[in-house]
């Protein structure tokens, strides 16, 4: 029982709260505000606590508890009033998106690489190389080194120019020309659309390559991307007995494979070292792109398991209150899925069963676009533009989901005006040892709430900061000049940005419980992620009622 100073004390502290969330609420429209109040930290730890329970089995995609999960967000979609816009089996409108994919294993035993020259042979196994394939791969074909593997006329820097790809595989370097210049045309010390490697290997395969050989950049001074993966799963004290299945869609527009080689090994194919050659590009950003003459590559790759599968998109509706705009789109995303369950191998040899929760990733990112659905039901006046929401599917398996939407969209993605993700919304950023050294994190992240996507959706975010002067976050745009962690490619919005969309991704940032079995329901920042979320609802009001919406800067786009 409370002393007398205590109650005393404790009544002020509530008194004090109040007086703030009045004030907060006094500067929201009349009009929005009953959405706006709607948004309860309760019903979120609620529906967190289901969500991220031990009964959705860390939600690994094609498992039972995924499938559960992802029906519970249909469900809530339907409470909401959402209109449902996919089509099911049967032809009857639904608010799952089938996404059919592929799981496999591939068998590192039948990985090689081997290379031909002047009468020279060598060739190379796992683990010193390595790839994977939804499909059984057995290519004979000359070989292009391509640099980077770039193709960016808005920045007047072309790879492939002056050398033909056609029917060849072409070996090329991880990221962009001059990362640690931060004058670089290339987004400083940041990154652009360009480098990821599906835009890569898109690039390739639209020039005509069969494969693509990628190395790490033998100058950079961060860790490769592989060595940054790795970097997530130091520390856990048990080892993961059960693999994370690999997974594609099937029939996705990528169907060239990618593999991966040392730089050791690279320096067997080219002439100069590849030291050499991603130096003089740097230099002066001239492609160094050559022919090997005489030279023949042989790939192979095989998979032990192959399995069809179905997964889904939960997609719902809300039509625009306005005639003529409710024609246009704006679309509120997460993604539903995790890293499912493993039996774990502790130090000392005991062995127990770990769930991989994801309450943080992403079950934060998916309630809160439940709260959303729920709150614009609530509220009286809608948007005059329609809002789409959806949580995707296979996100950790490599944005299944949203790849599959912007290939088979449910709504014209040229009449729609923007987006926002959600994707770990509910914790503080600390360090961790994939940020170690590679990221500078504030001393207090208690307020703060990284935006991800200004460098092309410069209008988006200025929408965002305009609308958080009502709810008191602290903003913060770091990891847009970024390069080590990669953060621009790293969810679902990446997709929609390469598609014309304009997009913002919310992001509370990385912790030590990131992909382990501690991100945990009673970790969550509740009150934090309330203001996030309303800070979600008004930006999509903005958008949704603007007489003149963001566009996305040139570059961005089409550049599949």
């Amino acid at each position: 029982m409370l002393s007398f100073k205590q109650a005393k004390f404790a009544a002020l502290v509530a008194l004090c709260v109040g007086v703030t969330a009045v004030a907060q609420t006094s500067t929201i429209p009349q009009r929005l505000r009953a959405g706006y109040n709607d948004i309860s930290q309760e019903r979120m730890r609620a529906d967190l606590t289901f969500f991220a329970g031990d009964g959705t089995e860390g939600r690994m995609t094609l498992s039972a508890g995924d499938l559960a999960a992802t029906q519970w967000v249909a469900a809530e979609f339907a409470k909401a009033g959402l209109k449902p816009i996919a089509t099911d089996a049967n032809g009857k409108p639904s608010y799952l998106q089938a996404v059919p994919v592929i799981d496999y294993a591939s068998d590192p035993k039948a990985t090689e690489i081997s290379f031909e020259q002047n009468g020279k042979h060598e060739s190379w196994h796992a683990p010193q190389i390595g790839g994977s394939f939804r499909d059984p791969v057995s290519i004979d074909a000359g070989l292009v080194y391509v640099g980077y593997g770039i193709t960016a006329p808005e920045l007047h820097y072309d790879d492939y120019a002056g050398v033909d790809v056609s029917g060849k595989v072409v070996l090329m370097m991880e990221y962009e020309p001059q990362e640690d210049d931060q004058h670089s045309i290339f987004n400083g010390t940041g990154l652009t659309s360009h480098g990821t490697l599906r835009v890569k290997a898109l690039n390739a395969q639209r020039h005509g390559a069969v494969a693509v050989i990628i190395l790490p950049e033998p100058n950079s001074t961060h860790p490769s991307t592989a060595a940054r993966m790795a970097r997530v799963f130091a520390g856990v004290t048990g080892k993961r007995l059960t693999p994370i299945p690999l997974q594609q869609l099937d029939g996705d527009e990528l169907h060239i494979p990618l593999m991966n080689v040392p730089v050791v090994v690279a320096d067997k194919f080219v002439s100069a070292s590849t030291s050499e050659l991603q130096r003089s590009i740097d230099a002066d950003l001239k492609p160094r792109s050559q022919e090997i003459v005489g030279a023949k590559i042989h790939l192979r790759m095989k998979n032990l398991t192959r399995t069809p599968g179905v997964t889904y998109n939960a997609v719902g509706l809300l039509e625009g209150s306005d005639p003529k705009l409710r024609a246009e789109t704006v679309m509120l995303s997460a993604h539903h899925d995790h890293n499912g369950v493993s039996e774990v191998e502790e130090p000392d040899g005991t062995r127990h069963t770990g769930i991989w929760s994801g309450a943080d990733d992403n079950g934060s990112g998916t309630v809160g676009v439940v709260a959303l659905a729920q709150a614009f039901a609530k509220n009286p006046v809608k948007p005059k533009r329609s809002l789409l929401f959806v949580v995707f599917a296979s996100e950790e398996r490599g944005f299944e989901g949203s790849n599959y939407l912007t290939q088979h969209p449910l709504r014209d993605l040229r009449t729609t005006r923007a987006l926002v993700n959600f994707d770990m919304i509910g914790r503080d950023e600390k360090p961790s040892a994939q940020t170690e050294g590679q990221v500078e994190i504030p001393a207090d992240t208690s307020n703060r709430l990284n935006l991800i996507g200004s460098l092309y959706s410069p209008d988006l975010q200025k929408i965002v900061e305009r609308e958080d002067k009502r709810v008191g976050l602290i903003l913060d745009g770091r990891f847009d000049r970024d390069t080590t962690l990669g953060l621009f490619y790293r969810s679902d919005q990446f997709p929609f940005v390469l598609h014309g969309v304009p997009a913002i991704w919310f992001f509370t940032g990385f912790h030590p419980d990131y992909h382990h079995t501690t991100d945990t329901v009673e970790k969550i920042d509740f009150p934090k992620m309330q203001k996030i979320v309303r800070l979600a609802y008004l930006t999509l009001f903005d958008v949704g009622d603007a007489a003149v919406t963001p566009t996305l800067k040139p570059g961005a786009a089409d550049v599949q």
